[in-house]
């Protein structure tokens, strides 16, 4: 069951923090237990741990959805939670013991020979509250229907890396690929440079995407992320716009080119961490022009998610571009969320 973007909180449903992981239902039968992803690719191989703590911690035979998360003394560790997407079996079980997983469950789907997905949410909650109590690994996610407690958590559980809130109907049953509940996240602007673009899968006289910096409190030009949702005729005036910027490597910020550490070098043109048939290089351009760009939250020095085109800001200085705009949120421990968890 998906969600869809809201702008404000809506009245009359339950509401649960929104978690930063991977989405995911589990499956057990006996002995044998499933991960599957959203989009329906196992994940079984990934979380060891997860394996062996459903055959401790969950009803014999379920069904429930949920989100795999890696919870830290400092929140969510989402970067963590993709260095365990690894085809080596042997660093995947390094990782489990080292940064070990959990499962936040929101809804239940089957118990038993019961299919639940019929039933309102309501019900389907207080089963789920009913069965899966005291674990170490499968947690129940916090839920209310007051929804001023609900624009608290909003603003509060940023601070241990959660991003919103999720509001679903307290009737309705659950309908797997249809956008019935509602989620709200975080929306921020900041002022960003220019510092590079990729090409456009097209050809090469359009834009695919622009890389984004900013400056750190010793000058250093970080990169922060990428912004590339235009109109196919707004990615050709822009690859003409930005061709009287281009630079060399060797008088840009970023040459990757010149250091040894793979982390920098894949950062910055190497390839990806994740698909290494995927092409990371970039032109590189000088720092001049500044972009107002739409993100929801941080994630260390980055933007979690891919941000959104505002406007140029041709009246800002590039070196005015800090870190400092940046809004913090507030520290929150995850365990003052689920008690047990990070």
């Amino acid at each position: 069951m998906l969600s869809k973007a809201v702008t404000d909180i809506p009245l009359g449903a339950s509401y649960e923090p929104k978690w930063d992981g991977f989405r995911s239902i589990v499956f057990r039968d006996g002995d044998e237990v499933e991960l599957g992803s959203r989009n329906e690719r196992p994940m079984t191989r990934y979380f060891p741990e997860l394996v062996e703590a459903a055959r401790a911690e969950l009803p014999a035979r379920c069904v429930i959805d949920g989100e795999i998360v890696i919870a830290t003394a400092d929140g969510l560790d989402f970067e963590a939670l993709q260095l365990r997407l690894h085809p080596a079996a042997s660093r995947v079980r390094m990782l489990a013991e080292k940064t070990p997983a959990s499962f936040i469950a929101f809804d239940l789907l089957a118990l038993g020979d019961t299919d639940y997905t019929s039933r309102p949410f309501v019900e389907r909650r207080a089963e789920l509250e009913r069965v899966l109590t005291g674990g170490h690994t499968f947690h129940v996610t916090p839920a209310t229907v007051d929804v001023d407690t609900a624009r608290r958590w909003f603003h509060e559980f940023e601070g241990a890396g959660l991003d919103g809130v999720i509001a679903k109907p307290l009737d309705g049953p659950y309908l797997p690929d249809k956008r019935v509940m509602f989620k709200v996240k975080h929306q921020r602007t900041a002022d960003c440079v220019v510092a590079g673009y990729r090409l456009h899968k097209s050809g090469d006289d359009a834009i695919g995407s622009l890389l984004l910096g900013l400056y750190t409190d010793d000058g250093e030009l970080a990169s922060v992320g990428v912004i590339g949702a235009f109109p196919m005729a707004r990615r050709r005036a822009l690859f003409a716009e930005l061709q009287p910027l281009v630079a060399t490597f060797d008088e840009h910020p970023w040459n990757w080119a010149a250091h040894a550490d793979p982390d920098v070098v894949r950062r910055y043109g190497g390839g990806s961490r994740w698909n290494a048939g995927k092409d990371l290089s970039f032109v590189p351009l000088r720092p001049e022009r500044v972009v107002e760009v739409r993100y929801d939250h941080m994630e260390g020095r980055r933007f979690r998610h891919t941000a959104q085109f505002n406007r140029w800001r041709p009246d800002r200085d590039p070196r005015s571009c800090t870190y400092a705009q940046l809004e913090q949120p507030v520290t929150f421990r995850l365990g003052d969320i689920v008690p047990g968890l990070g």
